[in-house]
């Protein structure tokens, strides 16, 4: 698997909460299984269960998060080259088939938001990675598991 960019702030951001759910979050699921434990019979101890669970749980995304900082590298956005779509570009795309216009902004791992009027989606995504490098005008089919979707690059904000 390629090393995908990532920001300053996005690294961070998953910095921390690495360090909350390690330093803060386990201690206190640690705890509540002692408390569990200290009531008597596991076998029908339903807090015990939950607690062990939810440690597993938490271990699980501290592994998932921990993977996803160790692919990444800090990219400087204002390093990137101009003109073109790359990590940190909004791009406007017209969609070929119904002619609306859509704004994607290309970010890293923790960065994604799909909520957004600009969505941010990962570098690494289909889509994403079907406009990369392209400029304006270009037109660009990208197959998705919906099918194929044909755009035209409109603008590029670097």
């Amino acid at each position: 698997m390629d090393r995908q960019p990532i920001s300053q702030e996005g690294y961070d951001k998953l910095r921390e909460e690495v360090r909350y759910l390690e330093n803060e979050k386990m201690p206190e699921i640690a705890q509540a299984i002692a408390d569990a434990r200290a009531e008597g019979d596991l076998k029908e101890n339903a807090e015990y269960h939950a607690q062990r669970e939810a440690q597993g749980l938490t271990q699980a995304k501290i592994n998932l998060l921990k993977t996803k900082l160790a692919n990444c590298y800090i990219a400087d956005k204002s390093a990137m080259p101009k003109g073109v779509v790359t990590f940190g570009s909004v791009v406007t795309v017209k969609n070929l088939d119904d002619g609306l216009e859509e704004m994607y902004e290309f970010v890293g791992p923790g960065e994604e938001d799909y909520t957004t009027e600009v969505m941010k989606i990962l570098t690494s995504s289909p889509l994403a990675e079907g406009l990369l490098n392209k400029k304006v005008g270009d037109k660009v089919e990208v197959e998705v598991p919906s099918g194929t979707l044909r755009f035209e690059v409109v603008k590029i904000d670097d």
